[in-house]
């Protein structure tokens, strides 16, 4: 039986998540992606709370397409500036079962360039 590409990407996710968990002290940097837009929260997986948000739909990024490898760096460099006022400099980077290439690499290498450790 023939699997679709978000039930692949579900299982690829499932699989990360067993081993991946946020705590207070090191939170959990959950992205996700569509073919348009970005986003990505700051989980704290024990009090199961977001910490941080930033996504390409918001007010202040709508100008900028979150499609592309240029929205993903400002949705990053955002949500860096947030995760910094709450004081996070330390986290997990979870893919959300998407390949490590593109919008998500991009995010993640901007989110080390703003001073995250990952």
């Amino acid at each position: 039986m023939a699997r679709t590409t978000r039930e692949l990407r579900q299982r690829r996710h499932a699989r990360i998540r067993r081993r991946l968990s946020g705590t207070p002290d090191r939170p959990r940097v959950a992205v996700s992606r569509t073919n348009k837009h970005i986003s990505a929260q700051i989980i704290d997986d024990v009090a199961g709370r977001t910490l941080v948000a930033a996504s390409s739909v918001e007010a202040g990024l709508r100008s900028t397409n979150g499609g592309n490898v240029e929205g993903a760096k400002a949705v990053a460099e955002l949500l860096a500036q947030r995760a910094k006022e709450a004081n996070i400099d330390m986290v997990v980077f979870d893919r959300g079962g998407f390949d490590y290439h593109g919008r998500v690499a991009a995010f993640a290498e901007t989110l080390r360039a703003a001073g995250l450790e990952f």
